[in-house]
């Protein structure tokens, strides 16, 4: 597991991409649509996804097979149901003091 996002979710992302861009000075990093725009931590070890999609926030592990993890970690509680992302799948899980945190793979990116 390699911690590669923070996802923060937003209600407003023009305002929230004003403020963590132009206020914080936090570099763009990437888009995709009109929903989601990432910025890059000051070291660039890891990246603040701004997103509108209204699930909690937490930190996001990158991880080969999402689906292989949780089936190897099955007493893991699911919070946020698998879904499908550009190249890949994420799924939310819970940790025992109800914080929700991500996994998920790029296991289909270039192909």
């Amino acid at each position: 597991m390699e911690l590669t996002y923070l996802y923060v979710p937003v209600s407003d992302l023009a305002t929230a991409c004003a403020f963590y861009g132009g206020e914080l000075g936090l570099e763009e990093a990437w888009r995709e649509g009109d929903g989601t725009v990432s910025f890059w931590s000051p070291d660039r070890t890891v990246q603040l996804m701004l997103d509108v999609g209204g699930h909690p926030g937490g930190p996001m592990y990158e991880v080969a097979d999402a689906a292989a993890w949780a089936a190897q970690h099955p007493g893991v509680p699911v919070r946020v149901p698998r879904y499908d992302i550009p190249g890949g799948s994420v799924c939310g899980h819970e940790d025992p003091g109800g914080n929700v945190f991500y996994v998920f793979d790029q296991r289909l990116r270039g192909s």
